[in-house]
């Protein structure tokens, strides 16, 4: 039975479409645009594969793509046109089998990315894309967006915090340890007061309440503006008068700068809580403990709604990253952590797991038993990590909600 693969190679330009056949021959290649007429030239190459069978129908050609996210990916499974995705690290390693002189080119790639799936039609180097509903990718979207914002809002806190350093010390010891550190409304409020040493020494008890009270602060105003007001009051080594004025005007560009990632990130958390909050996996995700508005959309961002994707809950350990893996040769046995995942889903089940430690008795329970075995901090994390993902996936296939006794029985922390 006569069967093809195709391939696109994506580019700002024109796109490389490429199929081949059995024998992995090139039988067809085209130049087209991420534009619905780029995309109906695709669907008819592939129709056009053999016009006289009645059997055959284009869908039976998967199409291989490194990007599934591009409009031309999107518009095909619209059509609901196989598309399949391979990993860039996949395609690298696959490049020189080919020629022992590595080249590169567009039409070669998506010939690569056809062939790669053409030769490996039952080994696990590239995967269809999920079945995630609309609105799974609309908050998917907004998560990642929130988790960008908060990235950029914590860079930009870095660099205000470098540059305090070299002039004015006391106001990175003022926040130094507290949650958010410079980010804290009240930190940018009293930096925007007085963004000098000179001016900050200046300023009295009662315009610190003040600058405070505005900032959104309600408890302790009184013990913390006599905090503020003695700490800025110690006398500390300076700049001289020009050069530390100048760098005051610098902090007040990078607060102004600070000031909007926060207020996007404050704002497009809201978003994505409000969107979440109206999908059905929403309250299995939020009766977890420590899975808050914001942990819960970047866990649904990465694992989305297609019940297929995951059957079993070792495949999304895996894909999470906190499943360990074995290499094993002759006489050598490792078991190490797994480096190839979705890292983005791996940072959110460890904040995810370092939380739960003081929200519920299973995973403190769960860690002590791996730290006394001989773990480390983050292994263990990754055995609590373990534990509430196999509990998560039991609870999205069933649509029951946490339950403690279950999850973590008494002996748990024996095992």
């Amino acid at each position: 039975m006569r069967r093809w693969w195709a391939g696109i190679d994506w580019s700002y330009g024109k796109q490389d479409f490429v199929i081949l056949d059995n024998d992995g021959k090139v039988v067809t290649h085209l130049r087209v645009e991420e534009t619905p007429e780029g995309v109906n030239q695709i669907l008819g190459a592939l129709r056009a594969l053999n016009p006289t069978s009645h059997r055959f129908t284009r869908r039976q050609v998967p199409v291989a793509i490194e990007d599934g996210n591009r409009l031309l990916a999107v518009e095909l499974r619209r059509h609901r046109q196989p598309v399949v995705l391979v990993p860039p690290a996949v395609t690298a390693r696959h490049r020189g089998r080919h020629a022992t002189a590595v080249s590169k080119s567009d039409r070669g790639d998506a010939t690569l990315l056809a062939d790669i799936v053409r030769q490996n039609p039952h080994r696990r180097v590239s995967s269809a894309l999920p079945e995630t509903s609309d609105e799974a990718t609309a908050i998917a979207v907004l998560a990642r967006a929130q988790a960008t914002s908060t990235n950029s809002a914590r860079a930009v806190m870095l660099r205000l915090r470098a540059h305090l350093g070299l002039y004015f010390p006391a106001a990175v010891e003022a926040w130094s340890g507290r949650d958010r550190g410079l980010r804290r409304p009240e930190a940018r409020a009293v930096l925007a007061l007085a963004p000098t040493p000179r001016q900050a020494a200046a300023v009295s008890k009662r315009q610190f309440l003040d600058a405070l009270a505005a900032a959104g602060r309600t408890r302790l105003l009184d013990q913390e503006a006599a905090r503020l007001r003695d700490l800025f009051a110690e006398p500390t080594l300076r700049q001289r008068p020009g050069t530390e004025q100048a760098m005051g005007e610098r902090t007040r560009l990078h607060l102004a700068e600070l000031a909007v990632a926060c207020g996007h990130a404050e704002q497009l958390a809201e978003l994505t809580d409000r969107r979440f909050s109206a999908h059905p996996h929403y309250p299995v995700y939020r009766s977890f403990p420590a899975c808050g508005p914001l942990i819960a959309a970047r866990l649904f961002a990465e694992i989305g709604d297609d019940p297929q994707r995951f059957p079993t809950d070792r495949g999304l350990r895996a894909y999470a990253g906190t499943a360990p893996i074995t290499w094993s040769s002759g006489s050598s046995h490792a078991v190490t952590y797994r480096k190839v995942c979705n890292r983005t889903l791996k940072m959110a089940v460890h904040q995810w797991s370092f939380g739960s430690l003081t929200r519920s008795p299973g995973p403190p329970a769960l860690y002590d038993a791996r730290r006394l075995r001989g773990d480390g901090h983050a292994g263990a994390l990754r055995h609590v990590g373990n534990r509430l993902l196999s509990g998560l996936h039991h609870c999205l296939s069933t649509g029951e909600l946490f339950q403690e006794d279950i999850m973590f029985p008494p002996r748990s922390g024996a095992d």
